[in-house]
């Protein structure tokens, strides 16, 4: 056991511990083209990491990740360069308002309890709806041929007729700017707050409401996550000044290693499979976030002396 300080969390962890952590987390990147945070927030704070540094400092891994990992998925072609440049867009702006909000809550000191119930209610919320709809749409289609994924516009024909039309000939689609525009900034927002890369949110998104292919929406987002986490890493160091660097080097150091084991893994799962996995994954971190909200401390009252940075 190797014992390492983080001066910005101000506590000591495991070194082996975190770099085991970052390459779960990487490997669940790869796997599903999710960046990740939506599982390494949570596990940092079951650590005791504060939330708020567990935030600015889990997106840090993210990019790393997320590199290691769409750099697999370009390899195979499963990446839609024109959509992800639109999603990137929305996610930049989304980040910064985000990132605005996040130091109001820190200033009024409920970013904490902001950061867990804004888990529990997303987490909650996206993990029944893809698991409801991947049991109901494998029990239509048993006998049937297996296709990628849900052809979400055919069931949304009110996105067609939005302004701004664009083609996308990766993804096969023609459908308006505006709709992947608005889900970058939703997930800008998410970024910033709750320190993910918004791949839980935007995943789901982009097969059911963009109606994209399972395959190439893992690369893809993959691809926006990148750069939406690096813009939002920046103002949180600069604006909220909580990344701690040498937790950051142990998570990406297990991070870059375990995001190319769950690409290779993914490209040999259906999507369907790949959908129902990213479901159960995501209500098990739910549960995980209300036990530990509902469970009692130890020490229900404590006193900390504050100290100016």
């Amino acid at each position: 056991m190797i014992q390492v300080y983080l001066p910005i969390a101000e506590m000591s962890v495991d070194a082996a511990l975190i770099v085991a952590l970052g390459a779960l987390v990487g490997f669940t990147s790869g796997l599903f083209g999710v960046g990740g945070g939506f599982l390494m927030t949570p596990l940092l704070i079951f650590l005791g990491i504060p939330p708020s540094v567990a935030v600015g400092s889990g997106t840090n891994q993210i990019i790393a990740s997320s590199i290691s990992g769409v750099i697999a998925h370009w390899r195979r072609g499963n990446v839609d360069v024109r959509m992800g440049g639109v999603l990137l867009a929305g996610g930049v702006a989304g980040s910064l308002l985000g990132v605005l909000i996040f130091n109001l809550l820190k200033s009024l000191g409920q970013i904490d309890l902001a950061i867990r119930l804004a888990y529990v209610v997303f987490l909650a919320g996206v993990g029944g709806l893809m698991l409801v709809e991947s049991v109901i749409s494998m029990i239509r289609s048993r006998g049937a041929p297996a296709s990628s994924g849900p052809r979400g516009v055919e069931r949304f024909a009110w996105a067609a007729r939005l302004p701004m039309p664009m083609r996308f000939p990766k993804s096969d689609l023609t459908i308006s700017a505006v709709l992947p525009l608005a889900m970058g900034v939703v997930v800008g927002i998410l970024v910033a707050i709750m320190g993910v890369g918004g791949g839980f949110i935007m995943v789901p998104a982009m097969i059911y409401l963009l109606g994209m292919p399972t395959q190439v929406v893992i690369g893809t987002s993959l691809f926006q996550i990148i750069f939406v986490t690096i813009a939002t890493t920046f103002l949180q160091a600069t604006l909220n000044h909580n990344v701690d660097a040498v937790l950051t080097i142990l998570l990406i150091a297990g991070g870059i290693l375990g995001a190319q084991w769950g690409a290779r893994l993914g490209a040999k799962l259906g999507g369907r499979h790949l959908r129902i996995l990213l479901a159960l994954l995501v209500l098990g971190v739910c549960v995980g976030l209300v036990d530990d909200l509902a469970t009692t401390p130890a020490e229900p009252f404590s006193v900390l002396i504050a100290r100016e940075r």
